[in-house]
């Protein structure tokens, strides 16, 4: 580029086929300019050229147009700062700048995201209770659930459709806290299931947060502002008032619920730790902890359980319900692996205040559909506490933040 000067006249600045003037005047007496390495004197002709291989950013203007901005010295004298330009800005200049998503898509992305979670969610727990409701042994239907999620993501590295993770030694002694809490929620909740209605279940597991900030309160000595606290009240009495009016309560059902929300606060609080530093994506990290689950699930089942009561349970239920059965155990364990590998895949993508607030829909979603579809009695009463536990959950994300 070349910039040239003229000292009689009308000054201009020449660049990039830009002329910058003094505001208000159409002369303007002659001035001299001050740039860095060169300084114009007096004697010297008037007229002068400068050349440069690189082109020049100005960092001053006369009369204050654009970016550029003029010091006066004496009246005499019209300095302006220049320094060197990289190409890459120069080419970028007149090019257009990357496009950047819009609000708007990534709202959609992010709707995209909470409709496939909450759709798998729902589809899983009418399935997983078709299947409890005729083969009630919920240690094996867990394992099976794990189980499946290993395979087709060993299947999915085998054949390159999704990257291997590569992990270490390191990797998997900080994941095995996480993968026992896993575990014994994941066991907990479907011993839930098949005692009581899905509904139930979710409306005790809409808890959690109460039982995340006493764990953090009281075992990890963590604060929060009083409206965190004050939320707590909400989601206690609404789980208190729905468990006093439930009209299929089980003692067992209620605990499984209640330790699955505990175990779940301890799988939590492990995966922060867990996932600091680690370059796994969220969908490969899951499939870690699933197979790390499964291997440390399946001697326990076995051990409650066993063979033979798989065995002869097997046949019962094949011979009242038929071969559909098998589809409904296929189903519930792909779409429990599924419905997991999305919402860790959102986490990547969304806040967690976004996050615990889909999570709190996605609660709503399952017990409305679950009533509807398995025709749950449901009492007035009992509604209202569930829909109280399900609002003070809400209130706590938004606290929490």
């Amino acid at each position: 580029m070349i910039c040239t000067v003229k000292q009689p006249g009308i000054t201009g600045i020449r660049g990039s086929g830009l002329v910058f003037r003094e505001k208000g005047s159409t002369r303007v007496q002659s001035r001299r300019l001050v740039l860095p390495s060169m300084i114009t004197r007096e004697k010297r002709s008037q007229r002068s050229l400068v050349s440069v291989q690189k082109p020049l950013h100005l960092s001053a203007v006369i009369g204050g147009v654009g970016n550029l901005s003029v010091r006066r010295e004496r009246s005499e004298f019209v300095t302006c700062g220049a320094y060197e330009a990289d190409r890459s800005e120069v080419e970028g200049a007149g090019a257009s700048s990357p496009k950047v998503p819009s609000e708007a898509a990534k709202k959609v992305k992010i709707g995209i995201y909470f409709a496939t979670w909450w759709a798998l969610n729902v589809v899983f727990n009418i399935y997983n209770k078709k299947v409890l409701n005729a083969y009630p042994y919920p240690w094996l239907t867990s394992t099976l659930s794990l189980a499946c999620g290993s395979l087709m993501m060993l299947i999915s590295w085998a054949t390159r459709i999704a990257e291997a993770p590569k992990t270490d030694l390191e990797f998997w002694k900080t994941l095995f806290p996480v993968a026992v809490a896993h575990t014994i929620g994941h066991v907990a909740a479907t011993v839930s299931m098949s005692k009581v209605a899905v509904s139930f279940t979710h409306i005790i597991k809409s808890g959690e947060p109460a039982f995340s900030v006493l764990v953090s309160r009281f075992i990890l000595g963590e604060t929060f502002p009083v409206p965190v606290y004050l939320s707590l009240i909400p989601i206690i009495g609404g789980c208190a008032l729905a468990a006093v009016t439930e009209l299929n309560f089980n003692m067992i059902g209620f605990m499984g619920a209640m330790i699955s929300n505990l175990a779940f606060v301890f799988r939590n609080i492990f995966s922060k730790k867990g996932m600091k530093g680690n370059s796994v994506s969220g969908m490969n990290y899951y499939a870690c902890l699933s197979m790390l689950s499964l291997v440390i699930l399946t001697p326990f089942a076995i051990a409650v359980e066993g063979p033979q009561m798989w065995a002869a349970g097997w046949q019962t239920a094949l011979s009242q319900i038929g071969p559909q059965f098998i589809w409904w155990l296929a189903a519930q364990s792909v779409f429990y692996h599924l419905y997991n590998q999305v919402s860790y895949m959102s986490l990547d993508e969304i806040s967690p205040l976004t996050f615990s607030i889909g999570n709190t829909m996605k609660r709503i979603s399952v017990i409305v559909s679950s009533i509807i579809i398995f025709h749950t009695p449901v009492q007035p009463v009992n509604a209202l506490g569930a829909a109280i536990a399900i609002l003070g959950t809400f209130l706590y994300s938004q606290a929490k933040q």
